[in-house]
Order: structure tokens, then C-alpha cells, then sequence
């Protein structure tokens, strides 16, 4: 039998300097190996093809993380820091609707996870690594790449959840590697995890018929050495086998 075919946004980035449709590697890895899926990447040119052009030809979708962020005005605020991809901003937002609408699943990474709250309608906060917050979770700044995801803090699980019963417990330590957070979650999103200082971490719902599954933190990070992190992408490969 066929694998289920995963759509993997892609983000607008300059490779020397050249614009470039790009993902990190590891996201791919991570979800073709642990969730035994093939996998395609989706180009953020909002001006040259539309997100319901392809959702049709896809058996889920996933929104990974990046280092740009969602811009203000797509959850009705102002301000905010770049760096802004407003070209992902609009196929991703948009490609959730678009597989929602076929009942196919839509999962969220980091960035991922902010932009699915948005775009079914909550807001994001931009404070969750500033000096006097409760809990930082975001290294400082001058930490090398690597060592940053070596910043980590507990979760806890929601009792029945989707992901306790995926990972068979109630408390795990996740990387922290986001400036921006859950503010207001989106009517109908079930929270999944939080964390100490009450931030949402990870959420799901069912939108007609299509699940929805999103954490802020970062699983593909070394998932060989990291059992919670291949149950969450095995977990990701059942719903698209619609198990």
C-alpha cells in the first residue's frame, strides 16, 4: 500500500543572494521516518498559485517552525518583530481552511502552532521571553544555535488527552525555542499541554471531520534520542491512516 502523502510548508528565505523556497531538513526527516509517511513541500508564492490548488493532492499538512513570525495585523493587532513571511503567512493560514474543509489533518510545529490558532481565529502574544516573565522560554539571545535547544522546562499533559495517551504519561520536559506565544486560543481548540506559567504548549480539535494537532515545542529536534518525540510523530502518522 501507498504512504500517505504529508504537504510541508515552506518558508521565504535568501540563500546567498538569492530568494529561496525553503524547509529544514530535520522536519522532513523526522515526520517521514517516525510517522512513515512521503512527503512534499509547498511553495510560499501566494502570487502564483493558491493553497487550494494543492490541498486537494495532499493527505495532511504540516506548519513547521521558522524564525520569522506571524505578522500582527493577520490576529487584529499592531507592532510586533520581524523578521515577517508574509508569503507563508498567506498560503499557510490559508491551507489550513483548505484541508479543514476536505476533513484532512493539519499539524503545527512552533510557528506552526501560532499559525493555526490564528487562522481559526485566536490571537498570539509577543512577551514569553521577557525579562520578568515567570517562565522564559526562549534562551538568551547570545546562545549558540545548538544550545538553544537545550532550553527546556516541563509540560504537563492534559488528563485524556490526545497526546497523554500517545506518550502514556502526564509530565514531560520539552525545548523552548519561541518569542511568541498562545494569547487568546481560538474558539473550539482543546487545550493538550501547559506549561508551568499557564501557557498553552500544545492543543487539538476536530474541525468536521479533519483533526487538528499542534505543539509549540520542537519534536523533530534529534527524535533518534527522544521517545516522547517519536510517539508524537508516530501519533501524527495514525491520524493521517485515519487510525
Amino acid at each position: 500500500m501507498s504512504r500517505p502523502v504529508l504537504g510541508v510548508i515552506a518558508c521565504q528565505r535568501t540563500v546567498g543572494i538569492e530568494p529561496a523556497q525553503t524547509v529544514i531538513e530535520r522536519y522532513i526527516r523526522a515526520a517521514m521516518k517516525y510517522a512513515d509517511v512521503a512527503a512534499l513541500i509547498i511553495p510560499s508564492l501566494p502570487d502564483l498559485m493558491t493553497a487550494g490548488e494543492v490541498a486537494s493532492r495532499l493527505d495532511g499538512v504540516l506548519l513547521t517552525g521558522s524564525p520569522s513570525n506571524v505578522e500582527s495585523h493577520r490576529y487584529q493587532d499592531e507592532g510586533g518583530e520581524g523578521p515577517f513571511d508574509p508569503g507563508r503567512d498567506e498560503i499557510a493560514l490559508s491551507m489550513v481552511g483548505r484541508m479543514t474543509d476536505l476533513g484532512r489533518p493539519v499539524f503545527g510545529i512552533c510557528r506552526g502552532f501560532q499559525e493555526i490558532n490564528v487562522a481559526l481565529g485566536g490571537t498570539l502574544r509577543r512577551d514569553v521571553s521577557t525579562v520578568g516573565a515567570s517562565l522564559h522560554h526562549h534562551a538568551p539571545d547570545e546562545t549558540p544555535f545548538n544550545a538553544m535547544f537545550d532550553h527546556m522546562h516541563p509540560v504537563h499533559l492534559a488528563d485524556g488527552g490526545m497526546l497523554a495517551q500517545a506518550l502514556g504519561k502526564q509530565d514531560i520536559r520539552v525545548n523552548s525555542v519561541h518569542f511568541q506565544g498562545v494569547g487568546r486560543l481560538a474558539e473550539g481548540l482543546n487545550v493538550e499541554a501547559t506549561a508551568p506559567d499557564g501557557l498553552v504548549e500544545a492543543y487539538s480539535t476536530r474541525i468536521g471531520s479533519a483533526p487538528v494537532l499542534a505543539v509549540q515545542w520542537h519534536p523533530e529536534w534529534h527524535p533518534e534520542g527522544n521517545a516522547d518525540s517519536q510517539a508524537f510523530f508516530r501519533l501524527l502518522g495514525r491520524m493521517l491512516r485515519g487510525e
